[in-house]
């Protein structure tokens, strides 16, 4: 079973309402101009009615929307020095949630919406690699999330360290050029702190290109209990001299304290409180800065914590309570919340199953590699779905923090590392899949010439790389199979991308696998190495059921979009098709590509 080229394989929203009570100022104070002729008009909300399903990807044959932005300006006003960078990317962040975040949805008016944005890889720790260096998996050697077992050191932080990931990030790029580079939050998986021989936790290694680097210890999946690093002297070390020290934030006794109190240790309140902090101190500094922001929402828990907890456990100011039965689910109601709102939920999987083509063009069916009972049921479907917008509550918060600190020459950027299914396609949940629910994710950007409405150009996260150091100026620290859609901020209307890729790696579930989702209900290891491309017509996948690590037996799926989800493979009616034939060779020529060739096949 090889890698996702090879073996095995196996391999937006609605208006703005009412905030919710204790929900932070919605408005952000960010710099966009208005339009020639459009100056102090209101704006419509950008993408329909809330609760509706993704858009299927519609991706013009030449080059974003058919018709320009009226009024769009055609070159953004060159801000006044460097701008600020302030990038938020979420955990397990599926798109139906950001309609429940008010402060999200204010900055969405105020942004650039990137409709049909994705990721390379659905899961944490290989898509987090992707966005740090702008490079695919099997560019950039992070293929799992886990080191060991098969795979050797081919996931998680040892992968990433044996491949120069550090050196290749973006942060060092705006480092290079002059900006202040901060960090805080879930870096990448097992980067946790080391136990010694005497049961005691110490820092674990410096990460090179930050100034301060405040990296969240894996406890923070389970909301409570986690250790936080720092750079000596509170982020004032330079370079060799600097040492990275560690912070422990105990699981409150919620016998004796106060929910208020036990919030307080709770991981996103010490994500965005500690956000906050560094964007105070650069605020009052002439130094372009870059803060990466990276809390642990709307990731389910990997293990035990209180008795009883959900699943996917929110701020206790978030859950049902007696002053408010139905908890916070932000803009929306939580009872408004269920599977309903879900694009393909339980829809029946035999017309999923993939099909075999020989040398000779003929077509035959292969066995389905979704091998795991169906068993989410509606109620605890809708149960995690509203404890997942609990959840984002938090970050919301955080948003509304941030754009009440930052100064009007800043770029502030929201996304995800990934989607997640809770009973689409009659999957438990989970992720790791090129379908919609898993690939697709939000991506606002608001700042300094940005045109705010929605974009219809492909991008992939391995885009973020290139864009950040377009805006910041700076040159790459390395090679970039991205391209940057910075140009699209200020001209809807600009080239971009047509295609995007998406590739996985099988492997088992070793200790420390986070996203397993056994709690959930999810099989992770029963997925497939996969290579996909998603096109205007369409999504083809090549998947491997090859039983080993070092064969390969690939059958392939493809979907059109008639619906808003991957409802019936049509590979053996249309595999000959015109569309089909240009989805498999650029998906082909994807498995082995090298940087400069990987950023010419989206476009």
């Amino acid at each position: 079973m090889g890698r996702a080229g090879g073996g095995r394989g196996r391999a937006v929203l609605g208006a703005v309402g009412t905030l919710a009570a204790g929900t932070a100022l919605a408005l952000l104070p960010l710099a966009i101009p208005a339009p020639p002729g459009d100056a102090g008009q209101p704006r419509d909300p950008l993408l329909g009615e809330a609760g509706g399903p993704p858009p299927a990807v519609r991706v013009p044959p030449g080059r974003g929307p058919a018709e320009p932005t009226p009024g769009a300006s055609p070159e953004p006003p060159a801000p006044a020095g460097p701008p600020n960078i302030v990038l938020v990317v979420m955990d397990d962040f599926s798109t139906e949630l950001l309609r429940t975040m008010p402060n999200a949805l204010a900055m969405q008016e105020q942004s650039a919406s990137y409709a049909n944005a994705f990721v390379v890889n659905s899961l944490c720790c290989p898509s987090r690699a992707a966005t740090f260096t702008g490079l695919p998996p099997h560019l950039n050697g992070v293929l799992s999330n886990t080191s060991g077992g098969p795979l050797g050191a081919l996931g998680g932080y040892p992968a990433f360290e044996d491949n120069d990931g550090a050196a290749r990030s973006y942060n060092v790029s705006l480092q290079e050029a002059g900006y202040r580079t901060g960090f805080v939050g879930k870096y990448l998986n097992e980067y946790e702190p080391p136990l010694t021989s005497l049961g005691s936790r110490i820092a674990p290694p410096l990460i090179e290109g930050w100034d301060d680097f405040e990296a969240v210890s894996g406890g923070a999946y389970q909301g409570w209990g986690f250790y936080r690093t720092s750079i000596e002297g509170e982020g004032e070390g330079e370079g060799e001299q600097a040492t990275l020290t560690l912070e422990e934030y105990p699981r409150p006794d919620r016998d004796t304290e106060s929910a208020a109190e036990v919030d307080k240790t709770y991981a996103g309140t010490v994500v965005a409180d500690r956000a906050v902090r560094l964007l105070r101190r650069y605020e009052k500094r002439s130094k372009p800065y870059l803060l990466h922001v990276a809390p642990y929402a709307t990731h389910g828990r990997t293990g035990p914590s209180y008795p009883g907890e959900p699943v996917f456990p929110p701020a206790l100011r978030d859950r049902p309570s007696e002053r408010s039965p139905e908890g916070n689910c932000g803009a929306v109601s939580c009872s408004e919340l269920s599977v309903a709102d879900l694009p393909g939920y339980a829809d029946p999987s035999e017309d999923n199953v993939p099909y075999r083509i020989d040398e000779a063009g003929t077509v035959s069916l292969a066995e389905s590699w979704r091998t795991e009972p169906f068993r989410l049921t509606e109620e605890r479907g809708s149960r995690w779905y509203r404890d997942r917008a609990r959840m984002a509550q938090s970050i919301d918060r955080m948003i509304g923090r941030i754009g009440a600190t930052v100064g009007e020459n800043t770029y502030l950027i929201l996304t995800s590392d990934n989607g997640f299914h809770l009973g689409q396609h009659s999957l438990n949940g989970g992720k790791g899949l090129p379908y919609d629910s898993d690939s697709r994710v939000p991506l606002l950007v608001a700042g300094p010439g940005v045109v705010p409405g929605e974009r219809e150009q492909v991008v992939s996260n391995v885009d973020l790389a290139p864009t950040i150091e377009a805006l910041a100026g700076a040159g790459a620290s390395g090679e970039r199979a991205g391209r940057s859609f910075a140009e699209t901020l200020g001209t809807p209307t600009a080239p971009g991308g047509r295609y995007v890729f998406m590739e996985h790696t099988y492997g088992p579930v070793l200790p420390g696998e986070p996203d397993a989702d056994l709690g959930s209900g999810g099989r992770l290891d029963i997925i497939p190495s996969y290579v996909a491309v998603r096109g205007e017509e369409g999504l083809l996948v090549r998947v491997d059921l090859d039983p080993t690590f070092y064969g390969d037996d690939f059958a392939w799926e493809l979907y059109r979009y008639d619906r808003p989800w991957e409802d019936v493979n049509v590979f053996d009616t249309d595999h000959d098709l015109p569309y089909a034939r240009e989805l498999r060779r650029r998906l082909e020529a994807w498995v082995d590509c090298e940087p400069k060739r990987c950023a010419r096949l989206s476009r």
